[in-house]
């Protein structure tokens, strides 16, 4: 059991050690939608939504949610997390949520993009679900990362 990362030799979960690892920039893009009906869309469209700007609740949720991503998830690192962005789109279909997470620590932010998509869409969601109460979250994938031993990497369209 000893070839998994986050395993001990007696098969118990951990977290990676990467104090000896030097810091570099790091950075990771994330996507997902919200799909929703026309009159949630209508809504979005004209800032008529109940509860207020929408966008902009969900826009400052992810990039809450980026920065409390190791307190969500038990064996990600505490990482400085240097920028964040969060961009909403109204689609035929619904909103697309794209995040965007930069650092200059010794870990990606994979999981910190991740987070920050799906806070977002689930303050989005909840923002106008007195609308219509149908609404999904879906597609939730990295869309690309730089930085790291890995190096760079993006998901073939």
């Amino acid at each position: 059991m000893t070839n998994f990362t986050h395993l001990d030799a007696a098969g118990h979960a951990r977290m990676v050690d990467v104090t000896e690892k030097q810091p570099t920039v790091r950075a990771a893009t994330a996507s997902g939608m919200v799909y929703c009906g026309e009159q949630v869309l209508e809504a979005l469209s004209n800032d008529s939504v109940p509860k207020g700007d929408a966008f902009a609740v969900a826009r400052i949720a992810g990039i809450q949610g980026a920065k409390k991503c190791a307190e969500l998830l038990p064996l990600a690192h505490i990482i400085g997390v240097h920028g964040a962005s969060v961009d909403l789109e109204l689609r035929d279909d619904g909103v697309l949520i794209t995040a965007t997470v930069r650092t200059a620590d010794r870990t990606g932010v994979e999981m910190e993009a991740f987070t920050a998509v799906s806070v977002a869409a689930l303050a989005l969601v909840d923002m106008v679900k007195g609308i219509d109460k149908s609404v999904t979250i879906g597609d939730i994938k990295l869309i690309a990362k730089t930085g790291g031993k890995s190096g760079p990497w993006k998901r073939e369209q």
